[in-house]
């Protein structure tokens, strides 16, 4: 068993966000994690923070993928809450399993089966959110456990799974991606880890030397600084999606666009650079009450987005640049800039993404988009001590 004064960092995380008319009905739930770092020890973090009720988990199993959704023979864990198969998490609120012995490398495909028993009606506000990977829902039972188990339908969704951490050695740090849709790769293929944090932690581990590093997404696809849109604002979940991750020492912001587009059209929403700033000047002070060293990243070309093309304006434009300008010479506010822009416009025309990273919106990139993003990343801003180095979680 491990100590408990073993440091915890986690190794992947998604946001939890409301999944709509989302039911179940006894059945069991497969999903697949890519993990960052890799250990022999591991806790999953389950969330029901958009939950109407609390709400009954029947068992929990934890293994490595193997080919067409099974588990990899020897792989299957039984993963328990206080030595209890079943745990109920109150409305709100969120567990931690107990410790659980599984070895596995860094980039492993970790595969955890949650049942639900009993009815899980839509009105119950589902915790969940859109994957970009495949996951299984079986017919009724229980198949936690099962290496292969009966297949009901095909889900692109992750739900109640918010976080899994290991075990790790007291020198590793954890990275905290919070941002928006950009963060979490929406228009990227399917189950192919095009997240630009995916790209991070691939080179995190292809270096020849540096600290290990957790990487942590907490991407939230039409996330804002300042208003709620989908899910809470930056400001609101912040504590929640980074502060409260295990062993994180660092976090990037990358955030600002749905501020600038204003979706709902609400004329109290709409913003200025001046509010922008301010809101990404709290989320930094916050987090360096904390220990943690901030990187602010830049904000990415938008102009023919065809997502909504009624809020592209010459003024929103200017918007993006004069919160560019403070985010590359914002002086003591962030330990370190990404310049995502810089990375993925075209040089010849700076206010559009350049067509090989343009995914056809012309606000979301490609794949080799969201892997430039990853590239653009200096791996030596994650060398520089934190306050919460060397403190064990």
């Amino acid at each position: 068993m491990v100590s408990k004064i073993e440091h915890w960092v986690g190794t992947w995380s998604t946001t939890p966000a409301m999944a709509d008319g989302v039911a179940f009905s006894n059945q069991t739930i497969r999903m697949y994690a890519r993990v960052s770092i890799g250990d022999e020890w591991l806790r999953i973090r389950f969330s029901n923070a958009y939950g109407a009720k609390d709400l009954a988990i029947g068992a929990v199993h934890v293994g490595l993928n193997d080919r067409g959704g099974s588990i990899a023979p020897g792989s299957d864990r039984k993963v328990c809450f206080a030595g209890a198969e079943g745990t109920t998490i109150a409305a709100g609120g969120y567990v931690v399993s107990d410790p659980v012995r599984l070895a596995f490398l860094p980039l492993a495909d970790v595969t955890v089966s949650v049942y639900l028993p009993g009815d899980v009606p839509g009105s119950a506000g589902v915790t969940g959110r859109y994957a970009r990977q495949t996951h299984l829902l079986s017919t009724s039972g229980d198949f936690s456990g099962a290496t292969k188990m009966p297949v009901a339908r095909v889900l692109d969704q992750w739900f109640l799974l918010s976080g899994i951490e290991v075990a790790a050695s007291p020198e590793t740090g954890g990275q905290v991606a919070f941002g928006d849709s950009l963060t979490d790769a929406n228009l990227s293929t399917l189950d192919a880890h095009c997240r630009y944090p995916d790209r991070v932690a691939r080179r995190l581990l292809e270096r020849c030397a540096g600290r290990p590093m957790g990487v942590m997404n907490q991407g939230l696809g039409g996330n804002r600084i300042l208003h709620d849109l989908s899910g809470d604002s930056g400001l609101r979940r912040f504590d929640r999606d980074v502060l409260a991750q295990p062993g994180v020492t660092h976090v990037t912001v990358h955030l600002g666009l749905n501020d600038i587009f204003n979706w709902r059209t609400k004329p109290e929403e709409e913003v200025t650079p001046d509010k922008m700033i301010a809101g990404l000047k709290q989320l930094a002070l916050r987090a360096q009450t904390k220990g943690l060293r901030v990187l602010g990243g830049t904000l990415l070309p938008f102009e023919n987005q065809a997502f909504r093309p009624s809020s592209v304006r010459p003024e929103r434009e200017a918007t993006r640049q004069e919160v560019n300008e403070w985010i590359r010479e914002s002086g003591g506010t962030f330990d370190g800039v990404i310049d995502f822009d810089g990375a993925v416009r075209d040089p010849s025309h700076p206010a559009r993404i350049l067509p090989e990273y343009d995914s056809g919106d012309h606000l979301h990139p490609s794949d080799a988009g969201y892997n430039k993003m990853g590239d653009a990343v200096d791996l030596a801003l994650f060398e520089g001590p934190s306050a919460r180095d060397g403190v064990r979680s």
